[in-house]
């Protein structure tokens, strides 16, 4: 059997330090309204058309 590597708190908070959340990106369109990247503005719009 092998030996197991250390399990300590620092190599713990390190894998870690990358599980945070991203904050969502947004962008405004003609209106200057937000909405999410890719995705159809509340009026119904994307790229300046409707859809």
């Amino acid at each position: 059997m092998t030996v197991r590597m250390r399990h300590t708190r620092s190599h713990t908070k390190n894998r870690r330090s990358h599980h945070a959340l991203a904050k969502p990106a947004l962008s405004k369109d003609e209106s200057g309204t937000f909405h999410l990247r890719h995705r159809a503005g509340a009026g119904g719009t994307y790229r300046g058309r409707k859809v």
